[in-house]
């Protein structure tokens, strides 16, 4: 990725890829928010987060193809396709990161308050930027929040 002194960067945090390469609709969604706010001038790159799960190619190849051709340059796409979790999506793009990079943390309103508290627990200051949560279904929301409600008690306890 080509640069300018402290940059702001999108980290975009991994979703499942479908049968096929096709993203899902929560990678499709948190790819298309990165894309948003690159052209509106509010990040000047975009890190696509995760690896290969069930079906290939990796989710951040997925990511860097949509924003790809969504009219973000190759110069302002970077690649963390090694992640299975959202630690791990943090841990290895903060080892990419620029020195003195912004980042904004790009992920579903349910997940931010997790993906948030582990950016901190990394030493990663973000902030975080969240697709419109009207465009998540409700059976979504109801599958989504007691995990995440679950799994934001395990982040927690292992601050103790």
């Amino acid at each position: 990725m080509a640069l300018p002194p402290q940059p702001r960067i999108a980290v975009v945090l991994g979703a499942a890829v479908w049968p096929g390469g096709t993203p899902s609709p929560t990678l499709r969604r948190r790819a298309a928010h990165a894309v948003a706010l690159y052209h509106a001038g509010r990040v000047d790159a975009v890190l696509g987060c995760g690896g290969t799960g069930r079906h290939g190619p990796a989710e951040a190849v997925v990511i860097a193809r949509l924003c790809r051709d969504a009219g973000v340059p190759d110069s302002a796409i970077g690649i963390e396709d090694r992640s299975a979790t959202t630690r791990e999506n943090l841990t290895h793009a903060r080892a990419l990161l620029p020195r003195g990079a912004a980042v904004v943390i790009v992920t579903d309103p349910y997940h931010a308050p997790r993906a948030r508290l582990l950016a901190r627990q990394l030493g990663l200051a973000a902030t975080h930027s969240c697709p419109a949560a009207r465009r998540i279904g409700p059976r979504q929301w109801l599958r989504h929040l007691p995990r995440e409600a679950l799994a934001l008690i395990a982040t927690l306890l292992r601050l103790r």
